[in-house]
């Protein structure tokens, strides 16, 4: 029941981020919020027993996602033009997308209720076979691994291109910076 409680104080938190988020104008408050909002979405998932997807959110989202934007608001203004424009079209999507999600939340069974599909079909397998069918003791390991095996290694690439995009963008910057200070200084 307390995880239950902590599950809605992070929700909340969450609402409150990304409105505070969408009314900032200074960019780098919007940009340690963003990273504020990773790391509760970080813990959220946490929370609800999906800890590869946290730490994912927590490496790219509050790692180096905010180094980027760092990066980046050193380059540019701090400030952002404010235009007081409503999309009407942009907010009818919203609208529309908002509700077709919560009209399929309808037939998402009770969270952890025994006669969900997943826990009379697949943890049984999992628990009593995979060893039998993977070799692997470890059952956390043979699910991760084995069962979920492309969806790690997509987290895995993900993380490895992101941190690749990193060392590229500093390792230009550090090129293009010896080339003005060469040119500046005969």
């Amino acid at each position: 029941m307390i995880i239950l409680y902590i599950n809605i104080i992070l929700l909340c938190l969450l609402v409150v981020t990304a409105i505070a988020i969408n009314q900032q104008s200074n960019l780098f408050a919007t940009t340690m919020l963003t990273g504020i909002f990773s790391l509760l979405s970080a813990s959220l998932f946490v929370c609800l027993d999906a800890v590869d997807v946290a730490f994912t959110e927590a490496a790219v989202g509050a790692g180096i996602a905010l180094i980027l934007f760092l990066g980046t608001l050193s380059l540019i203004k701090y400030k952002e033009q404010i235009r007081n424009k409503v999309s009407i079209p942009g907010l009818l999507v919203v609208v529309i997308t908002g509700s077709l999600l919560i009209y399929g939340l309808r037939d998402i069974p009770a969270f952890g209720k025994p006669e969900n599909p997943v826990q009379i079909y697949l943890a049984d397998k999992y628990i009593v076979e995979s060893e039998k069918e993977i070799g692997i003791p470890n059952l956390v390991t043979s699910v991760l691994v084995s069962y979920r095996g492309y969806d790690t290694l997509g987290e895995v690439t993900v993380i490895f291109t992101a941190g690749i995009g990193v060392l590229m963008l500093l390792g230009r910057s550090r090129d293009n910076y010896k080339g003005i200070v060469s040119k500046e200084k005969p």
